[in-house]
């Protein structure tokens, strides 16, 4: 018993050690990173535990400001190919190991 607490202390510490946003590839301009970004920072701690409902924001944010057509996966241990509209790609990581994937397509 004493090694799973011991675990979450430390899956806890990771996590708040890892609390900032971690671009991994974009090749957004500047200016639509950054508010992207940002929005996906909020939603992820809007909705720690519910990651659907986080990438729903996202989504509906997205096509509110820059048109529609924006999908957006939002979890841990995931791969992907998409094909997307240029300069409307972002993959990121935040708290850790979430991965986000925002991307536009027609």
């Amino acid at each position: 018993m004493a090694g799973t607490g011991e675990g979450k202390k430390e899956e806890a510490d990771y996590k708040r050690l890892h609390s900032f946003p971690l671009i991994r590839h974009t090749d957004m301009p500047e200016e639509m990173r950054v508010e992207t970004m940002e929005l996906c920072v909020t939603a992820c701690e809007k909705f720690a535990t519910n990651n659907e409902s986080a990438a729903k924001m996202i989504k509906e944010s997205m096509d509110k400001k820059f048109g529609s057509s924006w999908h957006v996966v939002i979890g841990e241990g995931f791969g992907f190919e998409v094909t997307h509209e240029v300069k409307n790609l972002l993959y990121m990581f935040f708290g850790g190991s979430l991965a986000v994937c925002v991307w536009k397509c027609s």
